[in-house]
C-alpha cells in the first residue's frame, strides 16, 4: 500500500513540475516579444498539464491521425500555452518559444494553420466549441476512438455561439466531446458576466443537457478526477468541466490582478516571477499515449453521375438539380458531408438526407455553428457541403472568415438568390453574398444559369481544394446547355454573337434569360451584341470578356447581375479589365435599392434589370456614343 501511496505522490509531483514548466515557457515566450496574454495561460495551465501526462492520445509525428485525440483551444489568445504544451510533449525544442508572434514563425498571435498542431485557427471568441463538436462528430459518426477537448474562457461563454454549439452537441449525443471553462473571472476590461459564480456556467451547460463537473482548476487531485470522469463518460452526453481559477495564477502579483489582461512582463518582472516558479527541468517532457490509427486521406472522386438527362429546352427548378446531384456525388465520394439549417426541402439536401443519413447533419437554424462545425469536419478531411439560404450566410460572416483562415476545404451552397425570389420580400433575398465571399481570398463563386451547369460546377467544386461558393436560383430555367457541355473554373460561355457585334452583355444566373431576350428583341431591330454567361465570378473570365471587348465594335460592357451594385460579378469584371491598354467602358447593371415582394418579372423590371431595361441601356449606351 505504501508503494502505491508513494507512486501517486510521484505522479503528482511530476505533475507539478510540468505545469511549472510550462507557466515558465509562457512567460518567457511572451516577455520575449513583449506582447502575448500570459495570464490567461497561466489560469489554465494547471488542468491541461494533467490534461496532456495522463489522459490525452496523440501520434506527435502525424497531426492528422484520425486515431488522435483532438485539443482546440477555443480562448485563442492563450496560444502560449498550446505552444507550451506541444513544447513539453516533444513536439519541438522549448527554445524555438521565444519566435512568438515574431514574422516567419509558426507560433503566431493565435492559433493557425501554420501550427500543424491546431485544430483550427482561433482567437475571434465563442466559435471553439462549435469546431470541436465538427471534430466529435465525424469521430462518433466514423467510430473513432478519440476524444474532442475544447478549452474555453470564461468570457466568450458570453456569445451566443457557444450555446448553438452546446445545443447541437447535446442533441447530436457527443459524448466523446469535452468542453473545459476555464472561469478565472478576469476578461480583457473587467470582471466577466458572472464572475466566480461557477453555478451559473454549471447551470447553463446543464440546460443544454451537458454531463457537468465543478472542480477548483489548481488541485491537481480535482482536475484528475474530472477528466478521468470525463474520459470514461458513459451517459450519452457531453461533458462540462467548469474549473475556478485565478488569472495569473503561480505569480503572486499576478494572481487575479485587473489590468494584466494582454501584457507581457518585463525582463525584471520575468525575472522575479520565474524565481517564484522555482527550479525547473527543460528536459522534463509528456510522454503522450499514442493509438495506432491512419491518417487523414484527400482522396477526390469528382464525377457526378445523377440518372438523368437535361432535355434542352425544358425548363427545371436548379434545387432540386442540386440536391439529386448532391446525394450522387455523396454515394461516390465517402469524404462528403451536407450540412443544412432546416431548410433541407428547399435547399433539396433532403435527398442526401434520406439516402445517405449516416452523413447527414442537420444543424437546425444556427448558421454560425454551422459553419464553425463545418471547420472541424474539414480538418478530418471530410469534404462539406454547408447549405442554406444564401441571405444567412451573412449572419455567418466572420465564422466564414475563420474558416478560411482555418484553411478549410469547405463547399457553400446558397439558395434564394437575388431579386428573382418573389414574394418571400426583401428578408429573404441574397443580394450581398457575392460581396462576402468574394472579399475571402482564393474563394471560387459560381452561379449557374441552368441545370446542366449546376451539376458540372459541382464537379469542380469539389475538384477545388479549397473554399467555393454556389448561388442557386430559386426559379426554374430553360436548359441552356447540351448534357456533355464542359465547363472550367474562371471560365464563361459566349451564348450570342455575330462578326457585327456592338457591344458585349456580360450576364450571371437568373439576368443570363433577360440578357439572351433582350438581344433576340434589339437583333429584330437590327442591333446586334454579344452575350455571356459568366457562371465563373471569381475567378472571372478575364480571357474572354477582353477577347469580346476586341471584337466587337465598341469596347463597350454592360454587365447585369440580380445583386447589389457593390461587390458584385460588376466589380470582378472591371476589376480584371483594367489593364486592358485600351480605352473601355463597363456600365454595370445591378440592384440599387432595397427591394418588396411581388412576382420575380416585376421585381426584376424593378430593380432595372429586366430585358426591357437592358434594351433601353443598350440603346442610350449606342446613342451616347454616337453624339460624343
Amino acid at each position: 500500500m505504501q508503494g502505491v501511496l508513494n507512486s501517486g505522490y510521484e505522479v503528482a509531483a511530476s505533475l507539478r513540475e510540468k505545469a511549472a514548466l510550462i507557466r515558465k515557457w509562457c512567460l518567457i515566450s511572451t516577455t520575449e516579444v513583449g506582447s502575448g496574454h500570459p495570464t490567461s495561460c497561466l489560469s489554465a495551465a494547471d488542468l491541461t498539464t494533467v490534461l496532456f501526462g495522463k489522459y490525452f492520445s496523440y501520434d506527435i509525428e502525424h497531426p492528422l491521425n484520425l486515431y488522435n485525440d483532438r485539443f482546440v483551444l477555443s480562448k485563442g489568445h492563450a496560444a502560449p500555452l498550446l505552444y507550451a504544451l506541444f513544447g513539453v510533449a516533444g513536439a519541438y525544442p522549448l527554445n524555438e518559444l521565444k519566435t512568438l508572434r515574431k514574422f516567419g514563425s509558426r507560433f503566431q498571435g493565435h492559433p493557425v494553420p501554420r501550427f500543424e498542431f491546431s485544430e483550427a485557427a482561433t482567437g475571434s471568441l465563442g466559435q471553439g466549441l462549435s469546431v470541436g463538436a465538427g471534430l466529435a462528430l465525424v469521430a462518433k459518426r466514423e467510430k473513432l476512438p478519440s476524444k474532442t477537448y475544447v478549452l474555453l474562457g470564461d468570457g466568450e461563454l458570453a456569445e451566443g455561439q457557444i450555446w448553438e454549439a452546446a445545443n447541437f452537441a447535446a442533441y447530436h449525443q457527443l459524448d466523446n466531446l469535452i468542453a473545459i471553462a476555464d472561469i478565472n473571472r478576469l476578461a480583457q476590461s473587467g470582471e466577466t458576466m458572472f464572475g466566480h459564480h461557477l453555478d451559473k456556467y454549471a447551470d447553463r451547460f446543464r440546460a443544454f443537457g451537458f454531463e457537468v463537473i465543478t472542480i477548483d482548476g489548481h488541485r491537481l487531485e480535482e482536475c484528475d478526477h474530472a477528466l478521468e470522469q470525463a474520459v470514461y463518460n458513459k451517459s450519452g452526453r457531453p461533458v462540462a468541466i467548469i474549473m475556478k481559477t485565478i488569472k495569473g495564477k503561480g505569480i503572486s502579483f499576478l494572481e487575479d490582478k485587473e489590468g494584466w489582461h494582454g501584457k507581457a512582463l518585463n525582463r525584471e518582472q520575468l525575472q522575479l516571477a520565474l524565481a517564484e516558479l522555482g527550479e525547473t527541468d527543460d528536459r522534463v517532457r509528456f510522454t503522450l499515449k499514442r493509438r495506432q490509427g491512419f491518417a487523414v486521406t484527400k482522396e477526390v472522386h469528382p464525377a457526378v453521375n445523377i440518372d438523368r438527362a437535361f432535355q434542352k429546352g425544358n425548363e427545371y427548378g436548379l434545387r432540386e438539380v442540386f440536391g439529386q446531384a448532391l446525394a450522387g456525388l455523396g454515394k461516390q465520394q465517402p469524404n462528403v458531408y451536407a450540412l443544412d439549417a432546416d431548410v433541407k426541402n428547399s435547399t433539396f439536401t433532403q435527398d442526401f438526407a434520406f439516402q445517405i443519413p449516416e452523413r447527414f447533419v442537420e444543424c437546425y437554424i444556427a448558421e454560425q455553428n454551422m459553419v464553425s462545425a463545418a471547420v472541424g469536419l474539414s480538418r478530418l478531411g471530410k469534404i462539406p457541403f454547408v447549405c442554406t439560404f444564401a441571405a444567412f450566410f451573412t449572419r455567418a460572416a466572420d465564422q466564414i472568415r475563420m474558416a478560411r483562415v482555418s484553411g478549410g476545404n469547405i463547399k457553400f451552397v446558397g439558395s434564394h438568390v437575388g431579386v428573382s425570389i418573389g414574394e418571400d420580400g426583401p428578408s429573404q433575398m441574397a443580394l450581398e453574398d457575392i460581396a462576402l465571399f468574394g472579399a475571402v481570398p482564393d474563394c471560387v463563386i459560381f452561379q449557374p444559369a441552368d441545370a446542366v451547369a449546376t451539376v458540372q460546377l459541382m464537379s469542380l467544386m469539389i475538384q477545388h481544394q479549397g473554399f467555393a461558393y454556389m448561388r442557386i436560383l430559386r426559379p426554374k430555367t430553360k436548359v441552356l446547355y447540351a448534357n456533355d457541355e464542359r465547363f472550367h473554373i474562371g471560365g464563361s460561355k459566349v451564348l450570342r454573337h455575330s462578326d457585327g457585334d456592338l457591344l458585349t452583355i456580360a450576364a450571371t444566373g437568373i439576368t443570363v434569360f433577360e440578357a439572351l431576350s433582350a438581344a433576340d428583341q434589339l437583333r429584330d431591330q437590327g442591333i446586334f451584341v454579344r452575350v455571356v454567361d459568366c457562371y465563373s465570378i471569381s475567378p472571372i473570365d478575364k480571357k474572354t470578356l477582353a477577347a469580346c471587348l476586341q471584337k466587337t465594335r465598341n469596347p463597350f460592357l454592360i454587365t447585369v447581375e440580380d445583386h447589389f451594385v457593390h461587390g458584385g460579378m460588376g466589380d470582378f469584371a472591371a476589376a480584371a479589365l483594367s489593364d486592358m491598354g485600351m480605352p473601355i467602358r463597363i456600365e454595370k447593371m445591378a440592384v440599387s435599392k432595397i427591394s418588396q415582394s411581388g412576382k420575380m418579372e416585376q421585381l426584376l423590371d424593378d430593380a432595372r434589370i429586366s430585358a426591357a431595361h437592358l434594351v433601353a441601356r443598350v440603346k442610350d449606351l449606342l446613342s451616347r456614343n454616337g453624339k460624343e
